[in-house]
Parts: C-alpha cells; sequence; structure tokens
C-alpha cells in the first residue's frame, strides 16, 4: 500500500528483488507480468494497481503490442485509457510515462514503429503536468534506433548495465517529485552509540 508502482512486462518484471535495492529509501512495489500488453493492463489496472492506492506509477508498456501485430495508433489508444483510469483514482498522483525501449525488426519490434509509438505517447501527455515523460528511448537507442547487445543481450530485455541506467534516468525525476525520501541513514550509529 502507498508505495510507487512500477507497472508494465517482463522489462519491469525483471528488476526483480533488485528493484528495491535501486531506489533506497522509497517504498516501492513491482507490478510487471510478462508478455503484458496495453490492453493487459488494462484489465489488471483496478486489482492490480489500483487497490494499492499508489504514491505515484511507473509506467513502461507497448512493446509487446507491437510484436503482437498492434498498430502504434491502437497502443497509443489503450495508453490513453490507462492515464485516464489512472487519473480518475487520483488527479495529484505523478505518473512517469517511460517511453518504449529500442528493440529490434528481429524481435518483430522495428525502429521505426516504436518511434511512431513513442511520438503518439507523447502527443498523448502533451501539456498535462500530471505526467513527466522519461526520454528511455534515446538513452538506449543505437544510431539505427535498436537496442545494443551490450545492454539488451536478447535486444529485448535490460541486463544489470541497462536497469542501471534507467534506475539513474529515474532518480533525479523521483527526486524532483518529492517521491525519494531523504534523511539520516538508519544504518548510521547514534552518538554515543560506542559507548553502550
Amino acid at each position: 500500500q502507498r508505495s510507487v508502482v512500477f507497472l508494465g512486462d517482463s522489462i519491469t518484471q525483471g528488476w526483480g528483488g533488485g528493484l528495491g535495492a535501486a531506489f533506497p529509501g522509497m517504498k516501492v512495489a513491482n507490478r510487471g507480468i510478462s508478455g503484458d500488453t496495453t490492453r493487459g493492463v488494462l484489465l489488471r489496472l483496478e486489482e492490480d494497481v489500483l487497490a494499492l492506492h499508489p504514491t505515484a506509477v511507473v509506467l513502461l508498456i507497448g512493446t509487446n503490442d507491437l510484436e503482437e501485430g498492434a498498430t502504434p495508433e491502437v497502443v497509443a489508444g489503450n495508453l490513453k485509457l490507462i492515464l485516464a483510469a489512472l487519473k480518475r483514482h487520483d488527479a495529484r498522483m505523478p505518473i512517469v510515462l517511460c517511453q518504449v525501449f529500442p528493440s529490434s525488426a528481429a524481435e518483430k519490434r522495428p525502429a521505426e514503429q516504436i518511434r511512431a509509438l513513442n511520438a503518439l505517447y507523447l502527443a498523448a501527455v502533451k501539456n498535462d503536468a500530471q505526467v513527466t515523460v522519461l526520454e528511455t528511448w534515446p538513452l538506449f537507442a543505437d544510431p539505427s534506433g535498436d537496442a545494443t547487445v551490450a545492454e539488451f543481450p536478447d535486444l529485448l530485455h535490460p541486463n544489470e548495465i541497462g536497469y542501471a541506467k534507467w534506475a539513474a534516468a529515474l532518480r533525479p525525476v523521483f527526486a524532483t517529485l518529492r517521491l525519494s525520501e531523504t534523511g539520516p541513514d538508519p544504518f548510521t550509529p547514534e552518538e554515543g552509540f560506542e559507548s553502550l
């Protein structure tokens, strides 16, 4: 309850136990499900996310829709429905929308389709103060617009290097949104501890 909910597919799920470690001092919940699509997120949003009364939602979804043959326009339409449901639940809850990561035509996720989808995502949230877009596409794409094997060994899922880059990009966003807690390190001994 009252955590920052990471919502998405296997890319989010793959963070696993490392999610909490990547954002110390922040209560997080991983709601990534392998193979999920925008349609799947819509179906499980109420019970899987909204029931947690999140303090914020980090959303990365859409790559599997493309692999299944959905057009960018259909995927973006579903995204708008997801965002509308999140806003209805809490009109002040920050939403961090991550651009769909680069992949590869070999994975049925060609660069031009991901580019088109990300452009539609940006258009959908233009001038929306509740949504912060995290530009993950330029963070990961090679000059041809595909994922690199160094960060995405299977050209779809990030490795430790990829997750570390994603986390580093998210941290300043969380700080700006005042989601990351700051305070004394709980593992620092109190004054006078040595004399006990």
